[in-house]
């Protein structure tokens, strides 16, 4: 508890109560990192992959990998990044009490970098998750994995910032994202960030290398949907409309003329032969400046806007053709 000086009360003098020294207050910070590494350390897992190389040859060895993961329940479901597992032949897990289990992957999704796998095993200590849009920038963030293969290290700093975007390898834009000065490295990929209360905030994704304190973390509430999803289904289910297309800036003319808040649409530039049948009458050169009234000017807008709530549901689209503005009604598929 901290002490405050009264109005009067001379800070020199020395009464019953006195000031927390700083090496009292550090004691507490110390404390308190000490108890949430005791209490989430058995949880994190260390993860080796090994991967069949893309082109075989008699002197090619399987490739080796790993990162870190988290236990979330005592069946032995495991959170970890999808670009730790994507394409392993063979997933190992080793526990802080020195068991190692073979894994097997339930499901990923790499628009979020988020998987599931999972190991047969007893006496799995497990963490939670909570809330993160909770946070504040400036609380406690404690990073646990095992960076460059050295089991169990433990970094802590703050949360930096919230709502960044971050670029999946699927091309995809991560949009919850905590960035955090809670040290990274290589192999920290897939192990949690955590609070002060123990527990997880985001799953660590990402880190400049080049820069100094700047990583990130896919925030706890879309990683929790995400693995929700992954444990129900072995996927995230994503509508997608057959097109290809691109982010262009729309003739100011047009912006006026229709009244347009983003200055930008997507111009499709081609549509998929094999894509949804009942979306055949989109055609090259359509440019997208809605869907169900949403304006969307970026490829980015798209994506957000085509969940799996979409999928074989009937939506409305606005589009400049030749100039000219016209509603079209179209139906999602499911992406596979």
């Amino acid at each position: 508890m901290l002490n405050f000086i009264s109005k009067g009360e001379d800070p020199t003098q020395q009464g019953s109560k006195s000031p927390i020294s700083d090496e009292e207050l550090l004691d507490a910070y110390s404390r308190t990192v000490v108890n949430v590494a005791q209490e989430v350390s058995e949880a994190v897992v260390q993860i080796k992959v090994k991967k069949a190389p893309k082109q075989r040859s008699r002197n090619q060895q399987k490739q080796t990998g790993g990162g870190s993961g988290f236990i979330i329940s005592s069946d032995g479901f495991i959170v970890t990044n999808n670009h730790v597992v994507n394409g392993a032949n063979l997933i190992e897990v080793a526990l802080q009490d020195g068991r190692n289990f073979i894994a097997r992957l339930i499901g990923s999704d790499p628009a979020t970098d988020i998987a599931v796998i999972q190991i047969d095993a007893d006496n799995l200590t497990s963490i939670r998750f909570g809330d993160s849009s909770k946070l504040q920038v400036g609380q406690l963030a404690i990073a646990i994995g095992n960076p460059y293969g050295f089991q169990y290290s433990l970094t802590a700093g703050v949360v930096s910032a919230l709502g960044r975007s971050l670029r999946s390898e699927s091309g995809r834009l991560i949009d919850d994202v905590i960035q955090t000065d809670a040290a990274l490295n290589p192999g920290n990929s897939g192990g949690p960030l955590v609070n002060s209360h123990g527990k997880v905030i985001g799953v660590n994704t990402a880190v400049i290398l080049p820069a100094q304190g700047i990583c990130f973390a896919v925030a706890s509430n879309l990683a929790a949907y995400v693995v929700g999803k992954i444990i129900q289904q072995g996927k995230v289910r994503r509508g997608y409309i057959g097109i290809a297309g691109q982010q262009i800036r729309l003739n100011p003319k047009f912006v006026e003329r229709f009244q347009l808040v983003k200055p930008t649409g997507i111009l499709v530039q081609n549509v998929e032969l094999n894509g949804p049948a009942h979306n055949a009458e989109l055609k090259k050169g359509d440019l997208f400046l809605s869907v169900d009234g949403n304006e969307i000017g970026s490829i980015d807008d798209l994506h957000r806007f085509l969940g799996e709530s979409t999928i074989g549901q009937e939506i409305q689209l606005e589009i400049l053709r030749k100039g000219k503005k016209m509603a079209m009604e179209v139906v999602p598929s499911e992406l596979l």
